[in-house]
């Protein structure tokens, strides 16, 4: 059963500037396969912000399942997926201490703390 009120994440990493416009133009066509994980993962209402001046990339999105974990094994197990975050772990720089990649239990994107809301 789905929580009621889904989870909020909050992410960033850094775009390597030289791939600004493949990061763009990969985005504008993401693959139907990684839409479909994403998806099947409870994952929702999932938006890149990019501030160009520190080219640093905002991720927010919402989960509504009930074991991140078990989703997020679900979403490292697609071999889609994998493809995917090769191609873009190329054009980023992680701000997540001794990162190895996406596929590292570590995370790739660092996770940020919410300290305000209001709906």
């Amino acid at each position: 059963m789905a929580n009621p009120q889904p989870r909020r994440i909050a992410q960033i990493v850094h775009l390597k500037r030289d791939s600004l416009q493949a990061y763009k133009d990969c985005h504008a066509a993401v693959w139907p396969a990684v839409l479909e994980q994403i998806k099947d993962c409870h994952i929702s209402d999932y938006s890149i912000f990019l501030d160009e001046t520190s080219m640093t990339l905002f991720a927010t999105m919402k989960y509504d399942g009930d074991d991140f974990d078990a989703d997020m094994e679900k979403m490292r197990a697609n071999k889609e997926v994998q493809r995917w975050w090769k191609m873009t772990d190329g054009m980023q720089e992680t701000l997540v201490e001794g990162s190895g990649g996406s596929m590292d239990p570590k995370g790739w994107w660092r996770g940020l703390e919410e300290v305000f809301r209001v709906d």
